[in-house]
C-alpha cells in the first residue's frame, strides 16, 4: 500500500525515522530478562479529553485572536475552516471515512469554536475516535482480503492519488477502494518476483502492524491533530507542538540533548538502534551496536520495564533523562534471532549534541584544462542556536554562525578561492543566526526587516564591523530552502554580495514566536503539561523593501526546477499571506554582479549543454515528473508487467549512463532503482544503511556545477581588474580582518525560532 497523508498519524507511529535517544557505557551486572512492570495503556476507546487539553485549547484561542500577526476570531466561519483541516488531517486521502460518516459530523461544523471556548473537546475527540474505530476496521478488512487473493486478469484501475477525490459514498464504496488498495499492494510484489505465499506473509504482518500502531494512538494524539488543525487554520506556519513534540522542536533548535547518543527506530515490534552518536556514551561504551533491538529499560536501581511492542516516543522518553543519571539497557543483538542471549548495558546519560544536523564543510577541487582552483562547501542543514545556553553565558553554547565561522578559518587554511553556502533543503530555524550569519560575509548594514502587527518596522542587521570571508560565494538554493534561509539568501543578493543559484525557493516571509503555556497557565507540575504555540507575530521583508513571501528568492542563474513546485511551497497553500512591498532599508550594495553575471550564465549554458551527467539528471527529472503526474493505475498483471519492462529498460539506461559518468561510484545493486513493492521499515535496516549511504555519495551534479560556476566567475576577475572592482566586495579593496567565532548580542529572543 502506498501510505500517503490519509495515514499521517500511523506513519508517524510506525516508520517514525529516526528519533536521538539514548547512550551505554559498560556494566558487569549479567545480563538478564525482562521483569514484568507494565506497559503503557494504548487506545482504550472512547478517548476522553483531559481538563488540561481543554485549559490549553482555550488558552491558545486567547493568544491566537490577540496576539496573532493575522488575527482571527474564533467563530463559526473559523470553526467551518477548522472542520475542513481537521477532516483533512485525518483522512486526506479519504479512505478511512464515508459520506455517511460525514453527515454524522455535519452538526459539529460550526461547533468547533464553542469546544474550544467552552473547553468542551468531545466533539472533536468523537471524530478522532471514529476515526481509529474505521482504521481498525480497514485493516481487518484487509487481513481478511488476503486468504482468497485476487485476480490480476481483469482490466482494473486504482487511483493512486485521492486528494481531490469524494468520500465514498457508503461502506460497499469503501470496501471496494479497499480491496483495490490492497489488490495494488498485492501486485507491486508480484511484480517484484514474490510468490503468494510470501506476498500474504509480507502484507500480513505489514497490517498488523499498522493494526497495533493504530491501537497505540491515545488521548494526546488526538488533541494534537485537532490543536494542529485549528494553528494552521489561522496561517501554514503558526503550530500547536504537545509536549512531545515541543521537545523535539527543541532539540532541533538546540542540537543537543540529555541522553545516551543513539538514534533509535521504530521496526516490527522493536526498538532498533540506527545509529551511534559519535563522542556520546553509547559510542564510549562499545556496547551498543547498530541494529541491537532494546527489549527492556531500566532507571538507576529500579525494575527493567518491558519496551517490546511500545511506541517509539514512549521509548526514548525512558531513555532520555538528565544528565549524570543512570539508564540500564538490556538489549538483543543486531546478530541474534528473537531467542537469542539478551545482555544488559548500564549507561550514565550526558549532553550528546546531535552533530547530523551541524555546519559540515568540504573542499571540491575544480579543473578546467590546465588550471586547479579550490572551492570551499559550507552545507548548512538548519539556522540552530541553543537560546537557553547562549542567555545563560555558556562559552561553549551551539549556534549556527560560530561553527560557520570556524569553518571559514579552516577552509581559508586550507586555501580556498571561493566558498559556496549550501542552503538546499535548509527550511529555517532562527532568524538571529541568519542575520548574523549574513554578517560573517558583509562589513555592516541592515540584512532584514520586520514589521509587526501594529505595522511598526523594525530594521535588523550587522553592527560588527569585519568579513570572515571578503572573496568571491555563492549560495546555492533550492525549493526546500525556506524562511531564514531565504533572509540569508536574499540579503546575500541585495548587496550583490555573492551568486545565488539554483531553484526559486519556498516562500516563506513570516516570524513565528514560541509560546510556553505551561507559564500562562497555573500549574504546580514541573513536567510540560500544555504544550508550546508557535505563533505568527510579524512578517520580515528583503533590504531593499520586497518580500520573500509566496514568491521567494529567485535565483541569479536558474537551475531546473525539480517539479514539485505544485506541491511544495508558500503558494501551495490556500491561506498563505500575500506578498506585500514596504520602503527599502538604508543600505548601498557593495557590489554589481550583473558586470559578469550574462558572461557566467552563457559559460554555463555552455558547459551544461555538453554535460553527460546534467543530461542525465533532466531525463531522470522528466521521467521523475511524468511517474508523479500519473494519478491512475493498472491492475491487470500484464498491463503492468509491460509498464514494468519499459521503467526497467529506462532505469537500466539511467544506471549505464550512471556508471559511464560515475564509475565505482554507482549501486552495485542495479535493483535497488526498482520497486520491491516494499515499506520502507520492511526492509533489512542494512540495506536501507548501504542505499542511503550510496546517495549520500552520489554525484551532486547541481553542487559540481555550483563549484564551476565559482571557478568561472574566479577566472574573470582574475583576468580582469577593473571587472574584480565592480563585482568583488567594496570594489575589491577591503583588506579582511579577523572576525570572533561569534558575536554576542544580548539573550536571543523566543522570535528568532522560525521554521518553515
Amino acid at each position: 500500500m502506498t501510505l500517503r497523508p490519509a495515514l499521517a498519524l500511523l506513519i508517524a507511529l510506525t516508520f517514525a525515522g529516526s528519533v536521538p535517544g539514548a547512550h551505554a557505557q559498560d556494566s558487569a551486572a549479567p545480563a538478564g530478562a525482562a521483569t514484568t512492570a507494565p506497559a503503557p495503556k494504548y487506545a482504550t476507546l472512547p478517548l476522553e479529553p483531559t481538563a488540561t487539553e481543554a485549559d490549553a485549547a482555550q488558552l491558545s484561542a486567547r493568544f491566537l485572536t490577540r496576539f496573532h500577526y493575522d488575527a482571527q476570531p474564533l467563530d463559526d466561519a473559523m470553526s467551518a475552516r477548522i472542520y475542513k483541516k481537521y477532516l483533512d488531517q485525518l483522512d486526506g486521502e479519504k479512505v478511512f471515512f464515508t459520506q455517511e460518516d460525514l453527515a454524522k459530523f455535519a452538526p459539529l461544523k460550526t461547533r468547533l469554536d464553542d469546544a474550544i471556548w467552552n473547553k468542551d473537546l468531545s466533539g472533536p475527540f468523537s471524530i478522532f475516535n471514529l476515526y481509529v474505530q474505521r482504521a481498525k476496521e480497514r485493516m481487518h478488512y484487509a487481513l481478511g482480503l488476503l486468504p482468497k487473493g485476487f485476480d490480476f486478469t481483469k482490466d482494473e484501475s486504482y487511483v493512486v492519488d485521492r486528494e481531490k477525490a469524494d468520500w465514498p459514498k457508503n461502506q460497499a464504496e469503501l470496501d471496494n477502494l479497499w480491496r483495490e488498495r490492497v489488490k495494488n499492494d498485492w501486485l507491486r510484489l508480484k511484480l517484484a518476483g514474490k510468490d503468494d505465499a510470501d506476498i500474504r506473509k509480507t502484507l500480513t504482518k505489514r497490517y498488523n502492524t499498522l493494526l497495533d500502531r493504530i491501537k497505540q494512538l491515545d488521548g494526546e494524539d488526538a488533541f494534537q491533530s485537532f490543536m494542529t488543525a485549528y494553528a494552521e487554520t489561522t496561517d501554514p506556519h503558526t503550530d500547536y507542538l504537545g509536549p512531545r513534540l515541543a521537545e523535539n522542536f527543541d532539540i532541533s533548535m538546540k542540537l543537543s540533548l540529555e541522553g545516551i547518543g543513539a538514534v533509535l527506530q521504530a521496526r516490527d515490534e522493536y526498538t532498533q538502534i540506527r545509529e551511534i552518536v559519535p563522542g556520546g556514551p553509547a559510542a564510549k561504551s562499545g556496547k551498543l551496536h547498530v541494529g541491537d533491538r532494546i527489549v527492556a529499560i531500566g532507571q538507576d536501581n529500579g525494575p527493567m520495564v518491558d519496551v517490546i511492542g511500545w511506541r517509539l516516543d514512549d521509548v526514548v522518553a525512558k531513555i532520555r533523562g538528565k544528565k549524570d543519571t543512570t539508564v540500564r539497557l538490556e538489549i538483543l543483538p543486531a546478530d541474534s534471532g528473537p531467542d537469542g542471549k539478551h545482555e544488559l548495558v548500564t549507561l550514565v546519560r550526558k549532553k550528546v549534541v546531535v552533530e547530523e544536523q551541524a555546519a559540515k564543510s568540504k573542499v571540491i577541487d575544480v579543473k578546467d584544462g590546465d588550471v586547479s582552483r579550490k572551492i570551499g562547501v559550507i552545507e548548512l542543514p538548519t539556522f540552530y542556536a541553543d537560546f537557553a545556553a547562549r542567555a545563560k553565558g555558556d562559552p561553549n553554547y551551539k549556534s549556527a554562525t560560530r561553527d560557520v565561522a570556524k569553518l571559514l578559518t579552516k577552509l581559508k587554511a586550507d586555501g580556498v578561492q571561493g566558498v559556496i553556502v549550501d542552503l538546499r533543503n535548509n527550511g529555517g530555524g532562527s532568524l538571529d543566526e541568519a542575520n548574523e550569519l549574513t554578517g560573517l560575509f558583509i562589513d555592516k548594514g541592515p540584512v532584514v526587516q520586520v514589521r509587526k502587527a501594529d505595522g511598526d518596522v523594525e530594521v535588523e542587521g550587522d553592527d560588527q564591523p569585519g568579513l570572515a570571508w571578503s572573496g568571491p560565494m555563492a549560495v546555492l538554493v533550492n525549493r526546500g530552502t525556506a524562511s531564514a534561509s531565504e533572509i540569508f539568501s536574499a540579503a546575500i543578493q541585495d548587496y550583490g554580495r555573492g551568486l545565488v543559484i539554483g531553484e526559486p525557493t519556498f516562500g516563506k516571509g513570516t516570524v513565528q514566536n514560541l509560546v510556553d503555556l505551561d507559564r500562562f497557565a497555573q500549574t504546580d507540575s514541573e513536567k510540560p503539561q500544555m504544550g508550546e504555540l508557535k505563533m505568527t507575530i510579524a512578517e520580515f521583508f528583503r533590504i531593499n523593501g520586497g518580500s520573500t513571501q509566496l514568491k521567494g528568492v529567485t535565483p541569479d542563474i536558474q537551475y531546473p526546477k525539480n517539479g514539485d513546485e505544485k506541491d511544495f511551497g508558500e503558494s501551495t497553500y490556500d491561506n498563505a499571506l500575500p506578498w506585500t512591498q514596504i520602503p527599502p532599508a538604508d543600505y548601498k550594495p557593495v557590489a554589481d554582479l550583473k558586470a559578469y553575471l550574462p558572461q557566467l550564465t552563457q559559460m554555463h549554458d555552455a558547459r551544461v549543454a555538453k554535460s553527460p551527467a546534467w543530461k542525465l539528471m533532466l531525463d531522470q527529472l522528466a521521467q521523475y515528473k511524468k511517474m508523479r503526474d500519473k494519478t491512475t493505475i493498472s491492475l491487470n498483471y500484464d498491463k503492468r508487467l509491460a509498464e514494468r519492462k519499459e521503467l526497467d529498460k529506462i532505469q537500466a539506461d539511467f544506471l549505464a549512463r550512471r556508471k559511464a559518468i560515475d564509475g565505482d561510484a554507482v549501486p552495485s545493486n542495479p535493483d535497488s532503482t526498482l520497486d520491491d513493492g516494499l515499506n520502507a521499515n520492511e526492509r533489512s535496516l542494512k540495506s536501507e544503511l548501504k542505499a542511503e549511504k550510496e546517495a549520500k555519495d552520489a554525484k551532486d551534479v547541481e553542487l559540481d556545477e555550483t563549484a564551476h560556476i565559482l571557478f568561472d566567475a574566479i577566472g574573470l576577475i582574475q583576468s580582469n581588474p577593473k571587472l574584480a572592482a565592480e563585482v568583488l566586495p567594496y570594489g575589491g579593496k577591503f583588506s579582511e580582518r579577523t572576525v570572533a567565532a561569534a558575536p554576542t548580542p544580548a539573550a536571543a529572543s523566543a522570535e528568532t525560532r522560525t521554521k518553515p
